[in-house]
């Protein structure tokens, strides 16, 4: 990039900030573009002269999955898009390689169980104020259908008060913000840790979720990431004795196939989810893999 001249550095500034604004996808496209510039420098070619077929051959090597492959082929165009506005390469040599056909009927994430869930939260001993936030975070994760990062973005002022009832209010990827309505349990144990971690009269720029110091059991002024969300799901799901493989995406997954097998309405379900496309919310429903394991053992043989 440097070798490309300043028209390649400013070119590399705006594909990290205007073509990747997502914190997540920056970091996802960052990393996938350093490994082709460093499979271009291993061949000694050069920016100005990359092109489809190098492209191609590139995602030809990449040991990953179709899916990962058309994430690296994304981060390309829009790296070379930003390149050719500012006319440090002629054209974007990725445009034209067609990227792997991939269809998923179904995600990835493994589903928990609404018993798993339920033994989950019973679990945890909600006496100390450590664990009334694992036991908040994790009931917030069930009850919203939120993702990790936007658990852990979490502020004071995000609990709202409409007049009527409590929302929690969400950052979520891609900018946007959703109100989802606290029901009264999750809004009793809300009360409670707010009480226990000092913070009913926080202000609003507080976080809500903090950090724990060490094994003293006392809360930092530190909010938490998304991955000590996930650590502390991980933890939880330990000391609860169920499968590790679950995650925190896991309460998404219960969320939309308990309601989804209550009837509730695709675009309700979507606009709990907040996906922008009903086929996303279609993923996450894993009762069709329940009807094929039970047709399949049917089979007489």
């Amino acid at each position: 990039m440097t070798a490309a001249g300043p028209a390649a550095a400013y070119a590399w500034e705006e594909f990290l900030t205007r073509h990747a604004r997502n914190p997540e996808t920056r970091r996802s496209y960052t990393r996938a573009v350093r490994r082709f510039l460093a499979w271009c420098g291993d061949r000694d070619i050069p920016l100005a002269e990359v092109r489809p077929l190098h492209v191609s051959d590139y995602l030809d090597s990449l040991p990953v999955a179709p899916p990962s492959k058309k994430l690296h082929l994304a981060a390309l165009r829009a790296l070379f898009d930003a390149l050719v506005t500012r006319h440090a390469v002629p054209v974007n040599p990725a445009a034209s390689v067609r990227g792997e056909r991939h269809s998923a009927l179904e995600g990835k994430t493994p589903e928990i169980t609404i018993e798993q869930a339920k033994r989950l939260l019973a679990s945890v001993d909600t006496r100390t104020v450590v664990g009334l936030r694992d036991k908040c975070v994790i009931a917030v994760l069930v009850y919203t259908a939120a993702r990790a990062g936007a658990v852990a973005r979490l502020r004071v002022r995000d609990v709202v008060d409409d007049g009527s009832q409590r929302l929690l209010r969400f950052a979520e990827k891609g900018g946007k913000e959703r109100l989802i309505p606290v029901r009264h349990d999750l809004e009793e144990l809300l009360v409670a840790y707010r009480a226990a971690a000092g913070l009913t009269d926080a202000a609003g720029e507080s976080p809500l979720f903090r950090t724990a110091t060490g094994k003293v059991g006392r809360l930092t002024e530190n909010p938490l990431t998304g991955l000590d969300v996930w650590r502390i799901v991980k933890r939880r799901l330990k000391a609860a004795g169920l499968p590790g493989r679950l995650r925190p995406h896991s309460f998404r997954v219960l969320a939309v196939t308990d309601l989804l097998s209550q009837n509730v309405p695709l675009e309700d379900v979507q606009m709990l989810a907040g996906h922008a496309d009903p086929r996303t919310t279609r993923l996450y429903d894993r009762r069709q893999r329940k009807v094929t394991r039970n047709i399949v053992e049917r089979i007489s043989v």
